[in-house]
């Protein structure tokens, strides 16, 4: 029998980190290799995390809620045979105690330098429970203080009272930030009775850091083009029955503005550009990020090369998209790459808004909702189906002349869709 480590695996390129948001395993639960054990979630991605082993699960290292860096241990399975990875020898364990004999194994080998590093359901405990945590012995990793260290001092009711030693408060304070800090308003906000407070996920990070960046780093201007889409609904709406019923999923107008946005950028790739310090940056890839919502937040998955798809492949790649989005099945690859970003506001019924840049891109389109009003056609009052561009550019890349230029191809290309000319396949 051998004991052996799961760690945080990287879920992605740039990921250092990742935050348990649910366990799938409890100690003394037995699983088998590639069974999911835990949900984590970081700055790009939710991802259900397999196991690498087959065996029973001894210790959960980590609390719901707790972030660990990427290649920290998040449990422990005791399984029949061993592997390179390290272990510790299941007859070294001897004893009433044996979880704590693993803990103090690791303790003896990994020193003490993560005994000030405290989670933050540990500080919680502490700050309500009044303990002073620099008098409690850590039995987690490197002597780190757990969770489960302190509900055992509570229980026996002798709790290691706070003092005023300044050292505590210096230690916790010398820990990098989380990233919501640099986000976060300075001033207090207050609570009263009645308000929920809702904890800032890893995803709701990221947005607001992103989000951030981009309205400090990049100089925003905002222009808009007012088209005529009647000719698209008319050619769309003859389709949609017998598309749906032969490919499955619906053929939406988002499809069609998604195609004649990547073939413009083709011909203006001024546009699908990004700023990088002393030089401009033209992509050749259009690949076109797509905003999509939860009812939690906002991922932009990308369609990929969307110049060289068709518009049934483009209305295919959406729904999948959107799809795994919904289902939290979206992976870390399928929203990154991204040029230039389509956003469909349309679908909340807004008819006039003004994006914030998806960082580094150079701008970001939003497709608003078509209504049908009256408008002036050959000096006459005709009702009509029109839809609003509204595009936010970053103004160190682009001008109002090229983004002008851009914005009255789209136009140009939308209310010329026809069956003549507008092939689904």
């Amino acid at each position: 029998m051998t004991i052996e480590q799961m760690k945080m695996p990287q879920l992605g390129e740039s990921v250092t980190e990742g935050t348990i948001s649910a366990w799938l395993v409890k100690p003394g639960d037995v699983v088998n290799k590639y069974d999911s054990i835990a949900e984590v979630m970081t700055d790009k991605v939710n991802a259900e995390v397999p196991s690498s082993f087959s065996g029973t699960i001894k210790e959960l290292r980590a609390e719901e809620g707790e972030t660990l860096a990427v290649g920290e241990v998040i449990c422990v399975i005791e399984t029949e045979t061993g592997s390179s990875v390290t272990t510790i020898e299941h007859e070294d364990l001897r004893g009433d105690e044996p979880e704590q004999a693993i803990e103090d194994a690791y303790n003896a080998s990994e020193g003490n330098s993560m005994k000030s590093r405290y989670s933050p359901a540990v500080l919680k405990l502490s700050q309500e429970n009044g303990i002073d945590l620099t008098t409690i012995q850590g039995t987690g990793r490197e002597g780190r203080i757990t969770r489960k260290d302190l509900l055992k001092q509570i229980e026996m009711k002798d709790l290691p009272q706070e003092t005023a030693q300044p050292s505590v408060k210096t230690e916790v304070q010398t820990q990098p930030k989380p990233k919501v800090e640099q986000t976060s308003s300075t001033g207090t906000v207050p609570v009263h009775k009645g308000d929920i407070e809702v904890p800032v996920s890893g995803v709701r990070k990221a947005i607001a850091a992103n989000m951030l960046r981009s309205k400090q780093e990049v100089p925003h201007a905002w222009t808009m083009v007012e088209v005529d889409a009647t000719n698209l609904v008319t050619y769309r709406d003859s389709l949609k029955g017998e598309f749906k019923q032969k490919e499955g999923y619906n053929l939406t107008y988002f499809a069609f503005f998604v195609k004649a946005i990547a073939q413009s950028l083709k011909e203006f790739p001024e546009v699908n550009s990004m700023w990088a310090g002393d030089k401009i940056i033209q992509k050749k890839d259009i690949n076109i990020s797509i905003a999509v919502a939860t009812d939690k937040a906002l991922f932009v998955p990308v369609i990929k090369h969307a110049d060289e798809k068709t518009i049934k492949g483009i209305a295919r790649e959406i729904t999948e998209l959107a799809d795994k989005v919904r289902t939290g099945k979206i992976k870390s690859d399928e929203m990154q790459g991204g040029t230039f970003t389509v956003n469909n506001t349309g679908s909340f019924g807004s008819i006039q808004s003004m994006g914030i840049i998806n960082y580094p891109q150079a701008a970001i389109l939003q497709v608003e909702s078509i209504v049908k009003r009256p408008v002036i056609v050959n000096d006459m009052i005709a009702v009509r189906s029109m839809v609003n561009l509204c595009l936010s550019l970053d103004h160190r890349v682009l001008d109002g002349l090229v983004c002008g230029r851009f914005l009255a191809r789209v136009k140009e290309i939308i209310e010329d869709m026809s069956k003549e000319n507008t092939p689904i396949y």
